[in-house]
């Protein structure tokens, strides 16, 4: 019995599907029309989500790179984003404070900025820093996780240079271990390509030993950032505050004020997931907002398109009607139609979503600006479907009903 029953809804369902397909296939250009506005919702949240997914990863994993007993300080509030930009220094006074400060266990200083580099026939501007490779050696590789790919480190005080994987790639093609290059008419050998970082602006950096890098640059003291280890005594969060408190301790003394706006900016690894992960959520929650809107809109386009099919089908209706069929029938006929609107834009909407983020993802891997990944999972697939047919039908509920509860002799002289 249950088998028939079954079976019998099964060929009721397929019938009311003929019908509602067939009078898609009839109004072929309004039917595509109002398939496409669901569409470009549907893609905007594929996309874009999936986009931002994955640049939330690729940040996250890049900060996954550093240890967690590691703390970046900078000159600056990192509120106020012209200080930051201003490029303040951390002056030696600092960088003592920061090395005398109850928990950290030592000080990796590194300081930067933009020179002219002559490789062969080639002069091009690239970014160099400068750190001390004796003493600071073991915590690059071990807690911020830069690797080489070729040849070796530098040593201490030695005109040598490693080069990040695209400076021997894309800003000097044909690098290679051993070639020399020029910095400011001072001659060094690349002894070190390093394996990608998934930054770019950190893949086309080159590092020389710290004070060789001050006298090439004439930036004598102080450095741009700081990076201090904890000692595994003390948590990250306690050293941050003590780090904080000394340094604009020390800047109220020296400016002869009571009361300071902070001057530094000191982030923990978790501190700065944190911000990356406040941030992405927020630029979704937009991202899904403004889509949503588009998807509204295209439901608005069901639900105007079905009003004139049942304008147009008043006849149809009432000859159903007539021969026996009832409101339920007149409206799940509807119904079907209006979600085969939704599921079809939801289907055009994934696809074409899922080309593009796979397109700017294979862009990115050609030109990597950052190592960017489209993360596209089957929920975030799922979830478009689904909201793309509940749009769809709850577009068409109201259009349903109406054509419902047309009277079959009002129906039948409809003109």
């Amino acid at each position: 019995m249950a088998i028939f029953d079954a079976t019998k809804i099964f060929n009721t369902f397929k019938e009311y599907s003929k019908i509602a397909v067939k009078s898609l296939v009839t109004r072929k250009v309004r039917s595509w029309l109002t398939i496409l506005g669901i569409v470009i919702g549907v893609f905007l949240i594929v996309s874009l989500l999936s986009l931002s997914q994955g640049l939330k990863n690729a940040v996250l994993d890049q900060l996954n790179m550093m240890g967690k007993d590691l703390i970046t300080i900078m000159a600056g509030d990192m509120t106020d984003m012209t200080s930051m930009m201003a490029g303040q220094k951390l002056s030696e006074e600092d960088l003592d404070i920061i090395e005398k400060t109850r928990g950290v266990k030592g000080v990796v200083e590194m300081d930067y900025t933009s020179v002219v580099m002559r490789y062969k026939d080639l002069k091009k501007t690239a970014l160099i820093y400068g750190v001390d490779w004796k003493n600071d050696s073991d915590v690059i590789k071990s807690d911020i996780g830069w690797s080489i790919a070729q040849g070796r480190w530098p040593y201490s005080r030695k005109n040598e240079i490693v080069v990040g994987s695209i400076v021997a790639t894309e800003t000097f093609p044909g690098m290679k271990v051993g070639n020399e290059i020029v910095i400011k008419g001072r001659k060094f050998t690349v002894v070190g390509i390093l394996n990608s970082v998934g930054s770019k602006q950190d893949d086309s950096m080159v590092g020389i030993d710290l004070n060789i890098f001050r006298s090439v640059t004439g930036e004598r003291t102080g450095a741009r950032m700081a990076m201090a280890k904890i000692d595994p005594e003390y948590t990250p969060d306690f050293v941050a505050k003590e780090l904080k408190s000394n340094l604009n301790e020390n800047r109220k003394r020296q400016i002869g004020q009571k009361e300071t706006d902070s001057s530094y900016t000191v982030l923990t690894s978790e501190t700065l997931a944190s911000i990356v992960g406040n941030v992405m959520g927020l630029i979704q929650a937009v991202i899904i907002g403004f889509a949503s809107i588009a998807i509204v809109v295209g439901g608005i386009g069901i639900m105007n398109t079905m009003y004139t099919s049942v304008r147009e089908r008043t006849k149809e209706i009432g000859i159903m009607k007539a021969i026996g069929a009832k409101n339920k029938t007149i409206t799940t006929i509807f119904l079907i139609e209006s979600g085969i609107f939704g599921m079809l834009g939801g289907i055009g909407g994934t696809l074409m979503g899922l080309f593009f983020a796979k397109g700017i993802e294979i862009y990115f891997q050609i030109h990597p600006l950052f190592y960017l990944k489209a993360e596209i999972g089957p929920g975030l697939v799922l979830f478009s479907l689904a909201f793309s047919f509940l749009v769809g039908c709850a577009s068409g509920y109201f259009p349903s009903k109406s054509a419902s509860k047309l009277r079959p002799v009002d129906a039948l002289r409809y003109e």
